[in-house]
């Protein structure tokens, strides 16, 4: 049987998860709101010769290190062969 306690803490909880609920639904419209200012903000700006420039200098770098990584990667493997032996 429930008490007239057990009735009280019911309705404060049912009262937090309403403002609980309210503060997430905020949350959510206004996070939804922000990206999709973010992603006209980043559709209505081309990137300039100089940014074009950097972005393919940066990949062509990023292409290195990936081909360095995987060839440390395997040398490391195949030290690991060595030392079992």
């Amino acid at each position: 049987m429930m008490t007239t306690e057990d009735i009280k803490r019911i309705k404060e909880l049912d009262n937090s998860l309403s403002i609980a609920l309210d503060i997430n639904d905020k949350y959510q419209r206004e996070s939804k709101e922000l990206k999709e200012r973010i992603q006209l903000l980043e559709n209505s700006r081309p990137l300039n010769t100089m940014d074009e420039v950097a972005y393919k200098e940066l990949e062509g770098k990023n292409q290195a290190n990936i081909k360095e990584i995987d060839r440390l990667s395997e040398e490391n493997s195949n030290l690991r062969l060595i030392k079992k032996l």
